[in-house]
Parts: structure tokens; sequence; C-alpha cells
């Protein structure tokens, strides 16, 4: 057994000593980044007396990523005020692949005389298609020219709903989720890890792959991920990891969350300093999104939702 120090630990092998000065090219153990080893042999000799450590260090690491706070959203192409990080508060427009908020989407349109010209894509002014064939060409040529991540979670969706003349078919909808989540889709992400909870597709029941899933869906910045992930740490026991999730959930606009550090402040397991930081963090990221436009834009769409309801 190879005894060295903590300084030496970059250099040499963890298992049998050798450093790079004799030309061995060293790798690091890839779960903890704290060893390295030359060859695969050395690695699987060391593993025992390694193991307890790198575990420990893989869970931080992977904590350290996990409760990072996460990447911002963009800016609205059209007002340039910080898009939400809720999924119904933006619209997807397939024509250009820009993501416009509610309020620029829902806004009218004017010509050089002032008056109201017919809906069209506020970024581009490409007109709305006229058919489910049109839209389906739109994120096809998004997918093949682009390779838009938005385009293939969306076309996902439609193969889960069997909406706008696709049929409905689960195993190509997972299809598209996965390769729309290895270019960075948050949602599909949590599509996948959803599918994963309810058996959706091909998928079988796993709760190891939905929290897996739902983590990575997290890290990127989804919010019901997020919360999700909070609602689960809290029902077995994991108060202090709850906490964490609902509270960065909270700064980026989950209200769900905010109310769950309300009912843990209540029940005794948050502190009133929690509930504090998580509603002016909360506060604070609606202060950023906001404009009257956005405004107008849901109020009009709460009121269409009323109308929808009552008939």
């Amino acid at each position: 057994m190879n005894n060295t120090s903590s300084s030496e630990i970059s250099s040499v092998c963890a298992n049998c000593g050798k450093g790079e000065e004799a030309g061995i090219k060293l790798k690091s153990c890839t779960a903890c980044e704290l060893v390295k080893y030359c060859n695969r042999d050395c690695q699987i000799a060391h593993r025992p007396q390694h193991k307890k450590e790198c575990r420990k260090r893989a869970n931080e690491l992977h904590d350290e990523k996990l409760f990072k706070q996460p990447p911002p959203e963009e800016d609205c192409p059209i007002c340039m005020i910080r898009l939400s990080s809720l999924r119904e508060e933006s619209v997807y427009m397939s024509c250009c692949g820009k993501i416009i908020c509610m309020g620029c989407s829902d806004a009218p349109v004017y010509d050089e005389q002032g008056n109201a010209v017919p809906i069209t894509c506020p970024f581009c002014r490409t007109p709305p298609p006229s058919s489910d064939e049109e839209l389906i060409k739109q994120f096809m040529k998004r997918i093949d020219l682009n390779n838009d991540p938005i385009a293939m979670y969306n076309l996902g969706c439609m193969y889960r709903d069997g909406m706008n003349g696709m049929p409905q078919d689960g195993i190509k909808a997972l299809e598209l989720w996965h390769r729309a989540a290895e270019l960075g889709s948050s949602e599909a992400y949590y599509n996948i890890g959803y599918s994963y909870k309810i058996g959706y597709g091909n998928l079988e029941r796993d709760e190891k792959k939905t929290k897996h899933y739902f983590e990575l869906a997290a890290i990127e910045g989804d919010t019901m991920a997020r919360h999700n992930l909070g609602c689960n740490e809290g029902r077995v026991g994991n108060i202090d990891r709850a906490l964490k999730h609902y509270m960065i959930a909270s700064g980026i606009g989950c209200n769900r969350s905010l109310e769950s550090i309300k009912g843990m402040y209540r029940e005794g397991n948050a502190t009133k300093d929690d509930y504090t930081e998580a509603l002016r963090s909360y506060q604070a990221y609606l202060n950023e999104i906001k404009s009257d436009q956005r405004d107008k834009a849901a109020a009009i769409r709460d009121n269409r939702a009323i109308r929808d309801n009552r008939y």
C-alpha cells in the first residue's frame, strides 16, 4: 500500500506511487477527483481503502452543484426585461426560435401610421402557422438546421399528447426529450423524470431515476423540479435539504416553495429569518421581471380563464 501526502497526491498514483515523471499519464478518479491512478488495475486495487472517502467527497461535489444558484434566464429579445423562470409566462416562437415574454407576445403590433396590423411574430414578423402541418415543418426546420432543444422538447410534447396532427407515441416523445436534455433543456429533464415517476412510455417506475432527472432539471433552472425535490426531501425527513431547495425555488419565482417555507416556519422547521429571506428574494425576483405590459397580458389571460371555466 502506498502512503502519500496530500501535496503529492496530484502527481503520483494513489496505489503504486508511480509518478508522471516516469512517463506515466495519470488519470483522476472521476467520482471524487481527490486521487489519481496510472491504470485501471491500480484503481481497482486501491478501491477498498478509497471508497469511503471517495463516496463522501463525491456526495459533497454533487451537492455543491445541486444547490448552486441556477443560471439566470435570458432577457426577452423585444422588451429586454428578464424572462420569467415559470414556463407559462413566456412563449417559444417556432418561426425564429426566440423565447418571448407573454407581455410582448400578446401586445398588439402597429404599422408606421399607428394602425394595428394582423398578428405576427413580434421578433421576426413572420405570420403564425396557418395549419398543424406548417407548425410541424417549422419545428422540424429548427431541429434540422439549428439542433434546437426547445423545438425538440415541444415536438416531444406533441407526441406525448397526440396533438397538432402527431400520433400519440410515448417512445418517440422520450427519444426527443432525451435529445433535448443532452442539449441543456431543463424542461426535457423534468419530463423524463416525471416519466420515470409515473411509468410513462416504455419506462418502469423508478424513484432513483426520477430524483436523478429532477436534479438535472433543477441544476438547469427548472423551478417545478426544484420544488418537487424539496417536497420529496421533506417527506423523508431531510428538513435542511428541503429548505435549501425551497429557498432556491422561491428566489426564482416559485410561490409554492415560498408557501412551503411559510408552512415549515409555522411547524418549527424553519426560522423567521429563513422565511423573511425567502420572501425578500421572491419579491425582488418579481420586481426584476415585472412590466406593465406583462401585467396587462396576465390580467387578460386570467379573465379569459375565469370566463372559460364559467361556461
